[in-house]
């Protein structure tokens, strides 16, 4: 009710905003639109979670998107009154409907960009150097997946549009690191089936990321193995020479689990050692732990402006790319998918390609 009453509100400030600078003060019928919206997105949400159809998903797709828009549209409309008053205090005098106009179609322009931008995926290219990095590994590459967020926005054909943009760089391992899903334990099979297809020389291993704990984890990981891929849970394999220690997010949201889990790894400081895990936090305990690598998604980059703000405010430097803690590194990708608003402003889908060459 909270969220429903503030995006009501945030709905009426935008529409009042722009009546009143278009010069159409008053109720017009048009105005109910968005309340619509915002009521068809929590409704879906909520449906979604025990029933999946094509109409239920269009619905959600299209709410979903206009509050990718409203988000926009509140700056524009806040606009709106700051560029008239200061237009009044300069004693300039502009018609207020050409303010609104502008502003207004930048906030249209914005979104359509945001949209088209959240669908196209990129590749983003990185060398990482490791200590005691064993010949076979020199120049091979992996490929970080994360944030896919299969569900009622991106389905099967989106995952097919993923895999084979993956396949075409061709990485020795896959990496995701969670949020494959976006929650729903609806229709998991059908969701992740375009894995089957896919096959990578050195394996695809998985971690789950919080939106796989919102209802029982095991349902997610049961359709993950169906595909071939390698659930880690909460375990170590060797790679080639390579430690892949693969943590789920609830265990290494606590970092007294996660210390345990590391300790129990045994890891071998003579060999590198790469941690899966969906949120770039607890980095001093996988630092302590002697960990080369840490591979991590979940933040999006804050996936449209001006939230990537809050995300750097949170994981501050390490919110997005390559950083370094001490002996540990740290890559926190944008991920591919979207939450909540199918839009990107400011930050990209992108599937990270790692070379890895040997420290000297």
């Amino acid at each position: 009710m909270i969220i429903s009453s503030v995006l009501v509100a945030a709905n009426a400030f935008v529409c009042w905003t722009w009546s009143h600078f278009s010069g159409t003060p008053g109720w017009r019928a048009w105005q109910v639109i968005p309340d619509v919206l915002v009521m068809a997105f929590i409704s879906s949400s909520v449906i979604g979670f025990r029933y999946s159809s094509a109409p239920l998903r269009v619905v959600y797709r299209v709410s979903a998107s206009w509050l990718g828009a409203l988000n926009f549209a509140i700056f524009a409309a806040v606009g709106c009154w700051m560029m008239a008053g200061a237009f009044w205090l300069a004693g300039w005098p502009v018609q207020r409907f050409y303010i609104a106009r502008f502003l207004f179609t930048a906030f249209l322009l914005t979104t359509v960009y945001g949209l088209i931008n959240a669908a196209w995926i990129r590749v983003t290219r990185i060398t990482v150097r490791l200590p005691h990095l064993p010949k076979s590994w020199r120049g091979r590459t992996a490929a970080l997946v994360t944030d896919t967020h299969l569900g009622p926005i991106s389905g099967p054909f989106f995952l097919r549009r993923v895999l084979r943009r993956l396949g075409s760089v061709r990485p020795d391992a896959v990496f995701i690191s969670g949020d494959m899903f976006d929650g729903s334990p609806v229709g998991l099979k059908r969701l992740v089936a375009p894995w089957r297809e896919f096959s990578a020389p050195w394996g695809v291993f998985y971690v789950t990321g919080n939106h796989e704990e919102f209802s029982e984890r095991g349902v997610y990981l049961n359709a993950v193995r169906q595909t071939g891929i390698h659930v880690l849970n909460n375990e170590k394999v060797a790679i080639h020479g390579l430690q892949l220690v693969g943590v789920h997010d609830s265990e290494a949201a606590n970092p007294q689990i996660l210390r345990s889990i590391l300790r129990q790894a045994q890891l071998d400081p003579q060999q590198p050692s790469v941690l899966l895990t969906h949120q770039p936090s607890n980095l001093l305990v996988a630092e302590q732990a002697g960990v080369s690598l840490q591979l991590s998604g979940h933040t999006h980059g804050g996936q449209m402006w001006p939230w990537n703000l809050l995300a750097s405010r949170i994981y501050g430097r390490f919110a997005y790319g390559l950083n370094r803690l001490g002996n540990l590194q740290v890559y926190t990708s944008s991920g591919i998918g979207t939450w909540g608003p199918p839009l990107r402003v400011g930050t990209r889908a992108e599937i990270v390609l790692i070379q890895f060459e040997e420290e000297t």
